[in-house]
């Protein structure tokens, strides 16, 4: 009957304590933090109710003479550490999906809003990762054989932890790289990157790895710790404004100043180009062509991409048809 009643509090409890934070919510003074206390009492009703249930089950039972009544209590300790742990990760998912949903929802344009994105989720799978251990951890401690040989590992000469620091130290490298690409503000979420000749965007960055999306959809996924042993360019990591270039060979007798003048209608003419810069010169010269070069910015990396190649091609199509006597020649002079 003790036991009975118990349950029944508990089960009243939960309903009343669902009820009335519904009510605060809704009316009550705590209104203006709906937007935080509506969605984790949506997200932890359920895992809430189940701690206070076990809980209060788990008082119920005290420990009895039997047997039976010893492994049922220790059962139901398991579950509550279980249920209890669920309830902190869903409160660290809910305060993440709420942390994004308070950030603009333009990542091209905010560099403080990439660098967010990059190091929240990071932070969450950690916690969620440290909060799985620990319930693995009082899990593991109940049982007396597990908890007397864990102490008598620890307490040991020291060989079976470093086969597992060897073993580990890959997993626990890229680990730590991750928090460090997270917070050393070299890469966010959202930059234009060019790693190793490829050129993409980070799509996400975990602990462990980053993945990017490179220009032709595949995706490329690179260890942390790529991010902090080796060199890579950032074309975004100040603004997303990226300048792209293009370099075309010419006869020595072209005229520069009507290829400028081309050039000019070009990238006036192209919705991609965002009206910031633009330039054409001559960078270069060979004892059979020169080297001309031109830059225009766009708004992010992939109108730079699709920019430079209009212009390449509407540069190539305008000496084609136009001047065809300015495109490479080889010339050869005879000696009677």
């Amino acid at each position: 009957m003790r036991t009975a009643l118990i349950v029944l509090a508990a089960l009243a409890a939960a309903v009343v304590v669902d009820l009335v934070s519904a009510v605060l919510i809704r009316w009550g003074a705590l209104g203006r933090y709906k937007w935080l206390l509506e969605p984790l009492r949506q997200a932890c009703r359920r895992p809430a109710a189940a701690v206070l249930l076990v809980g209060a089950l788990y008082y119920a039972l005290p420990p009895g003479p039997a047997e039976w009544q010893r492994y049922l209590r220790h059962a139901i300790l398991l579950i509550l550490i279980g249920v209890s742990a669920w309830l902190v990760i869903r409160a660290l998912n809910v305060s993440e999906a709420v942390a994004f949903s308070l950030l603009p929802s333009d990542l091209a344009t905010s560099r403080r809003v990439r660098r967010a994105r990059t190091q929240i989720r990071p932070m969450r799978r950690l916690t969620v990762a440290v909060v799985t251990v620990l319930a693995v951890g009082l899990i593991l401690i109940t049982f007396r054989p597990v908890r007397l040989v864990g102490i008598s590992i620890l307490t040991s000469a020291g060989v079976v932890g470093a086969v597992i620091g060897l073993s580990a130290r890959t997993a626990l490298g890229n680990a730590f790289a991750g928090i460090q690409v997270a917070f050393a503000d070299g890469l966010h979420v959202g930059d234009v990157l060019v790693v190793d000749g490829e050129w993409g965007r980070v799509e996400e960055v975990k602990l462990t790895n980053v993945v990017i999306r490179l220009w032709d959809e595949r995706m490329l996924i690179l260890p942390t710790t790529y991010f902090t042993e080796r060199p890579f360019q950032n074309w975004t990591r100040n603004e997303s404004r990226v300048i792209g270039k293009i370099q075309l060979h010419v006869d020595h007798t072209a005229d520069l100043d009507d290829l400028r003048r081309e050039a000019r209608r070009l990238v006036e003419s192209s919705p991609l180009w965002d009206r910031n810069r633009w330039v054409l010169q001559m960078v270069d010269a060979t004892p059979q062509t020169v080297v001309i070069q031109v830059q225009a910015s766009a708004a992010d990396g992939a109108s730079a991409w699709d920019l430079r190649c209009d212009l390449r091609e509407g540069l190539i199509r305008y000496l084609r048809d136009q001047h065809p006597q300015w495109l490479p020649r080889t010339r050869s002079q005879y000696q009677p």
